[in-house]
């Protein structure tokens, strides 16, 4: 199914965020489309997983909408920076852009998150009973608890960004350079071609792994209530944790999915195929099933 794009603006906290709303092509059905606001990977923008995923997404029919969160690409708002209650607020006021579209239906909305999107996904649909479903992909859920067993190098790290919160660093860096995603993976996607993007930088403040270590999505699994969770996430990921996935899937209190993909890299989820097709079929599915009119 083809789709339209659209270039769109935003406001919340008196910050303008830009978007892409994808609606499928041809007539609105009676009531309007099922939509999906989509977020992506830690410092990713619009042009990179998020909008990947998101035209699938519109392509399978649902209305559609990838944007940077304040701070990344061509949002406003503090550059580089990791907000996470920021991020919260922008997932918020995505879900009210798209309720109030005349080609949705605002009883049908979704979240869907990818890598670290998926932590706020799943946070932002337990505080949000607009959302009907939320799915996450290779998700980061977070979770402070799972440092108790250190909590000593875990304060100590906190420490350390505070110290030099305001102070930039590279996102990725090859050849096991210090960068707030470290190792050769990371860089096989943001240090190459693979996720062109023009408006995408290399860099983010250190006061934003503070941000990441204190985020607690993990805790947000009873709180989503009867709302469907879907979870696809890889069986091998050294960077968004199997075991938390599987914890958040145990812990949810309502009608739940969890898919195993026999992924080697977290990456994979980003843009390789078959893995890519085999997270959107599964997502498109699960909308299908819990976004009925």
């Amino acid at each position: 199914m083809a789709h339209d794009l659209e270039e769109v603006a935003f406001v919340t906290d008196g910050i303008t965020l830009s978007g892409h709303l994808r609606i499928p092509a041809g007539p609105v059905p009676p009531g309007g489309h099922p939509a999906v606001a989509v977020t992506g990977p830690f410092t990713g923008v619009k042009e990179q997983v998020a909008g990947a995923y998101a035209e699938r997404l519109a392509d399978a029919g649902f209305a559609t909408l990838a944007f940077d969160h304040r701070g990344f690409g061509a949002s406003g708002g503090r550059r580089a920076h990791e907000d996470t209650q920021g991020k919260l607020a922008d997932l918020r006021a995505a879900v009210t852009t798209l309720s109030t579209h005349p080609a949705v239906d605002s009883a049908r909305i979704a979240l869907v998150g990818v890598c670290l999107g998926g932590g706020y996904a799943v946070r932002a649909a337990a505080q949000d009973p607009r959302v009907r479903a939320v799915a996450g992909i290779a998700g980061g859920y977070n979770s402070p608890e799972s440092f108790a067993a250190d909590p000593d190098g875990y304060r100590a790290a906190l420490a350390s960004f505070l110290d030099r919160y305001d102070e930039f660093m590279p996102a990725v860096a090859p050849d096991g350079a210090e960068a707030a995603m470290s190792g050769d993976e990371p860089w096989s996607y943001y240090g190459t071609d693979r996720s062109a993007a023009p408006t995408w930088e290399n860099r983010v403040t250190r006061g934003s792994l503070h941000s990441l270590l204190t985020f607690d999505a993990l805790s947000a699994a009873p709180l989503l209530a009867r709302t469907p969770l879907l979870i696809v996430h890889g069986k091998e990921d050294r960077y968004c944790s199997p075991d938390l996935a599987a914890q958040l899937h145990d812990r949810a209190a309502g009608p739940k999915h969890i898919e195993w993909l026999d992924c080697t890299l977290h990456v994979d989820l980003y843009d390789n195929e078959p893995y890519v097709a085999r997270a959107t079929d599964a997502t498109t599915t699960f909308l299908t099933e819990h976004l009925r009119p």
